[in-house]
């Protein structure tokens, strides 16, 4: 599809410098109609200046789309995620990752709405979100045209975008005039920063750069202790109180920030083959999956655990690479899906000084038999004599394997 082509796109707006300079130059190399979309994804900005904006940018109000996605997000992203105690690398909590499919998912309704030919989005042409964006258009789309303006224009410095704003009176915030010392993105699961004085790992990062959590040195002195409920392997209230999702994560954010929980500082592997450094908080994140393991500790069968502890990289490289929309991410889920039948009950945990530890857990479906592992005299589920065959079943290959290496002088 040629440039003249593109009638009406849908932009991914934020409202910020980038997205700003993006929409007028849509304007100006597409000559076509600009339809912005803003998620509120929980990121804690207010969002009616991103209309204002956009609005000042020439975009008719009919073309302004700003929702409130935070339920859904954690409803249906977050959640079913977390059902799979999904960590990518062993440590990152894929709260970016997870919130671009839905971003996508928004821009194609739109589009489908209003009539669009084109989406297009504000990631660089070098980081994983470019690929997590397109991956959902084209899965949901899959003749959509995607305007990924960072791979064709000329504005490749902070000057040049400066100069392109100036130029069509787009207004710059005071702090963007010079280099901006590193890069956010936030939502309802976490902060990330990266870029600039993050760039060097060998750096500690700096504290101002932390924003969602206090010091952990800091955090109080005496440790905080909560109760999370679950059903269905889904969190569904703290210290007894039910909370719709958005609002329990909400919640489990302020435990998390007030005790300095959720701090990661990761070199990860990006999927476009680069190494990139970033700073991460996600204090109510880390809440839910110590509390989400602690459940499952004692409703799930050994059998499935290790099952879904071996499926799990595979599911969190999905959701980093971006195939949120793709059927083995959905294969993957169902059977997840399927093992937290039984996930339901109490679990008890002590937040304190960066740390949170599971201390108690309790469910009407617990697998725990006191009977079974009690070393006081009575119990008569388990005769420890039954262990000696079972051990020399097990032990049968291995003593074959030994008399082959004793006849043979090894």
């Amino acid at each position: 599809m040629a440039k003249s082509d593109v009638k009406k796109v849908v932009l991914a707006y934020s409202g910020g410098l980038d997205t700003s300079i993006i929409l007028k130059w849509l304007q100006t190399t597409y000559g076509c109609e600009v339809v912005t979309f803003t998620a509120d994804l929980g990121q804690g900005e207010e969002l009616e200046p991103a209309r204002h904006k956009a609005l000042l940018l020439g975009i008719k109000p009919e073309n302004i789309f700003i929702e409130d996605l935070r339920e859904e997000f954690v409803r249906d992203y977050v959640f079913p995620m977390f059902r799979a105690n999904a960590v990518y690398e062993g440590q990152y909590l894929l709260g970016t990752s997870i919130a671009r499919p839905l971003i996508g998912k928004k821009q194609i309704e739109i589009a489908e709405k209003v009539g669009a030919d084109a989406v297009c989005h504000g990631a660089t042409g070098k980081g994983n979100d470019q690929v997590r964006f397109e991956l959902a258009y084209y899965a949901l789309k899959p003749d959509v045209k995607v305007i990924a303006p960072w791979r064709e224009w000329d504005l490749t410095s902070r000057t040049k975008l400066i100069e392109f704003a100036e130029q069509h009176q787009i207004p710059i915030a005071k702090d963007k005039r010079g280099e901006a010392p590193f890069s956010t993105d936030a939502n309802l699961l976490h902060t990330s920063s990266e870029g600039k004085v993050l760039e060097d790992p060998s750096q500690d990062v700096p504290d101002y750069v932390y924003s969602r959590t206090v010091n952990p040195e800091d955090a109080p002195d005496r440790a905080t202790f909560i109760t999370v409920g679950f059903e269905r392997g889904d969190a569904v209230a703290v210290d007894g109180v039910k909370l719709t999702p958005a609002a329990l994560l909400a919640r489990l954010n302020d435990l998390g920030r007030e005790n300095g929980i959720g701090r990661l500082d990761l070199v990860e592997n990006r999927y476009v083959g680069m190494k990139s450094r970033g700073m991460y908080e996600t204090p109510g994140g880390t809440i839910l999956l110590a509390a989400h393991r602690g459940i499952e500790q004692i409703t799930l069968d050994r059998g499935a655990a290790h099952l879904k502890d071996e499926l799990m990289p595979k599911y969190a490289e999905l959701v980093y690479n971006g195939f949120w929309f793709a059927p083995e991410r959905e294969m993957l889920q169902a059977a997840i899906d399927k093992s937290q039948e039984f996930v339901t009950g109490r679990v008890r945990l002590k937040l304190y000084k960066g740390n949170v530890s599971v201390v108690g857990r309790e469910s009407p479906y617990s697998l725990y038999d006191q009977e079974l592992v009690t070393f006081e005299e009575g119990a008569v589920a388990y005769d420890q004599h039954d262990a000696q065959g079972f051990i020399k079943l097990n032990a049968l290959r291995l003593r074959t394997l030994g008399q082959r290496k004793k006849r043979m002088g090894k």
